[in-house]
């Protein structure tokens, strides 16, 4: 008899299907026997003996069907509330003992605000409804100042635009980052419960990296090993005059280098080649060349095992090189909807 699908039966006819079913069982039945003739799944007989075992024969008895007491829908006009809120800031803001939005948190919202008990899996629900899904957060700091940034947003840049276009200059957004030979990164496949494991040297090693990139693909950088310093900085900034070829505007954040004294007698006294302008504090995702990091750190580090320092700055400019020679790749870090004001 094929499987029928007992949900859709009446109450009713579901008491007296377990029983039937359980009556044959106790009869000496077998179990597999049972559930071909009565058209029920195996693990279904199995749940059902070890209820009647737990609580005797009432165990098979009809249920009311619905929610459970006290379980409740969320009217049009709360589920708005919620989504304001989640969209609107994190847990802790509003007092609620969790950091992220979890399906438990916006239950205790709901909770809270309204009264109203909704299970895990009705959130969830809601919750892709909503057009929401779990994500990795991104970190800004608590010192961001908001009216600093739309005033970047607004005003500064757009200034900085029509400048550079009076002078002819070209806009170039420069970081700086440092590498790890233990940085990993992507995934790769192994049996279930498995944790791979990757065999790498136990050395530790590392180099650092200066960049610039430009919303027509142009990318300059710069490899070397010792500390980040002013004369590094300046080391940097002769090679992207020459490259450049033309007057360059270059954005960077407020690192202390780049405020140092040396570098800015250097950039006063350079005038007619560069001009330097600075982001507004703890803002690095308004910094398209972050993501030009998060590239080399992903590819050219994290999916590789470099041996020694030579091999991992080699294996870097050999990927920056790359880069160099597909400006659709560059221009492609100007995409993500931080930084397309930049575009």
């Amino acid at each position: 008899m094929p499987k029928q699908d007992a949900r859709k039966l009446a109450p009713a006819a579901q008491e007296d299907l377990r029983r039937r079913v359980m009556a044959a069982v106790d009869g000496g039945m077998g179990v597999t026997e049972a559930a071909r003739t009565f058209g029920v799944a195996r693990q279904s007989i199995h749940n059902w003996r070890k209820a009647v075992e737990q609580g005797g024969a009432s165990a098979l008895r009809a249920r009311k069907r619905g929610p459970k007491a006290g379980v409740r829908s969320l009217a049009p006009h709360q589920r708005a509330s919620i989504v304001r809120s989640i969209t609107a800031g994190c847990p802790d803001q509003l007092r609620l003992p969790f950091a992220l939005w979890t399906r438990d948190a916006v239950i205790e919202l709901a909770q809270r605000r309204f009264g109203v008990v909704v299970s895990r899996s009705t959130m969830g629900r809601y919750l892709r409804e909503w057009g929401m899904s779990p994500q990795k957060p991104v970190r800004r700091a608590f010192e961001r100042d908001p009216a600093s940034v739309r005033r970047w947003l607004e005003s500064e840049y757009p200034a900085i635009v029509a400048k550079a276009r009076r002078a002819k200059a070209e806009i170039h957004w420069a970081d700086e980052m440092g590498l790890r030979s233990d940085h990993q990164a992507g995934t790769t496949w192994s049996r279930r419960g498995v944790t791979p494991v990757v065999p790498g040297t136990g050395r530790r090693f590392g180099c650092n990296m200066i960049s610039a990139v430009t919303n027509r693909g142009s990318l300059a950088f710069m490899v070397f090993t010792e500390r980040f310093t002013a004369a590094v900085m300046l080391r940097f900034l002769r090679r992207l005059i020459r490259q450049a070829g033309r007057k360059v505007f270059l954005v960077v954040d407020g690192h202390p280098v780049h405020r140092s004294s040396q570098v800015r007698r250097w950039v006063a006294d350079n005038a007619r080649s560069i001009e330097m302008f600075h982001l507004p504090p703890y803002s690095p995702d308004l910094n398209p060349d972050e993501f030009l990091n998060n590239d080399v750190k992903s590819n050219a580090v994290g999916r590789r095992r470099p041996a020694d320092r030579r091999e991992m700055i080699a294996g870097v400019r050999a990927y920056l090189r790359s880069t160099q020679r597909r400006p659709d790749v560059v221009r492609r870090y100007f995409h993500a909807e931080s930084v397309r004001y930049a575009a």
